[in-house]
C-alpha cells in the first residue's frame, strides 16, 4: 500500500515544478518580446503565415473584463488575482491526483506571471497573435494564459471524465 502522505508530498512537489517552469517560461518569453524583440516600437513581427508576434498592453482581465482604469483598479485587480492564486495554492497542497495537481500547478504558474507583470507594469504583456488570414480566433495571448486555459481544460476534462469512489451497487436496472 503507497504512504497517502507521500503520494500526496510527490503530487504537490508536481504541481509546484509545473508552477515554477510556467512562470519562469513566461517571464522569459515576456523579456524576449519586450527588450531584445523591442516588440512594443516594432508593434508585430510575422512568424508563420498564421502566427506573429504583437505586442499589447493587456489593462483587463480575460476577454478584456474588469478592465482597470487607474492605479486603484490596477491593484484591485492584483489583489483579486493573487486571492484567486492562493486559493488554487491551498486547493494544490491538499489534492491526491497528479493530473489535477500539475493542472492547478499550470494555473498558478500562470497566474503569478501575470500578476507580476501587472505590478511591475500596471498591464499584462500579450504577445502571442494565432490567425488563420484575417480571422483571429482568438485575442492576443501569452505563456501564462495558456498555460492557465490549459490547466483549467484539464481539471474539467478529468472531472467530467472520471468517476471515482463511485459504487457499481447504486447504478439501478430496469
Amino acid at each position: 500500500m503507497v504512504d497517502r502522505a507521500l503520494t500526496g508530498r510527490t503530487f504537490r512537489a508536481a504541481g509546484l515544478i509545473a508552477a515554477a517552469c510556467v512562470f519562469v517560461v513566461d517571464q522569459l518569453t515576456k523579456w524576449a518580446v519586450t527588450y531584445p524583440l523591442a516588440l512594443r516600437q516594432r508593434g508585430a513581427i510575422e512568424i508563420l503565415p498564421f502566427f506573429d508576434l504583437k505586442w499589447v498592453e493587456n489593462y483587463g482581465v480575460s476577454m478584456g473584463f474588469l478592465t482597470a482604469d487607474g492605479p486603484l483598479g490596477r491593484w484591485l485587480l492584483v489583489a483579486m488575482t493573487a486571492l484567486i492564486a492562493i486559493g488554487v495554492s491551498v486547493w494544490l497542497w491538499r489534492e491526491r491526483q497528479r493530473t489535477d495537481a500539475v493542472a492547478l500547478g499550470l494555473v498558478l504558474g500562470g497566474a503569478a506571471g501575470n500578476i507580476l507583470d501587472r505590478a511591475r507594469f500596471g498591464h499584462v504583456v500579450d504577445f502571442a497573435d494565432l490567425h488563420f488570414g484575417d480571422w483571429h480566433p482568438f485575442l492576443v495571448f501569452n505563456v501564462a494564459d495558456a498555460a492557465i486555459t490549459i490547466g483549467v481544460l484539464l481539471l474539467v476534462l478529468r472531472a467530467l471524465l472520471t468517476r471515482e469512489g463511485r459504487d457499481p451497487s447504486e447504478d439501478v436496472h430496469a
